[in-house]
């Protein structure tokens, strides 16, 4: 794992729908395929327990 102090939260810019899933993962130093699966597992439901939090979080964590 990045230290915190040093790494900042931002999307990628060539992300394939936002950068989110991009952005965390080099966050966090974690696959971005686990944050994608993890949006995708929670999409299932309903699609809101995982649409809203990518929502906010696209417009939360700014662009690089």
């Amino acid at each position: 794992m990045k230290e915190t102090s040093d790494a900042k939260l931002l999307r990628r810019q060539n992300g394939m729908i936002g950068g989110v899933c991009g952005g965390l993962a080099e966050f966090t130093g974690i696959s971005a395929f686990w944050f994608r699966l993890l949006f995708l597992i929670l999409l299932l439901p309903g699609g809101v327990p995982g649409l809203l939090p990518y929502l906010l979080l696209w417009i939360i964590i700014p662009k690089r």
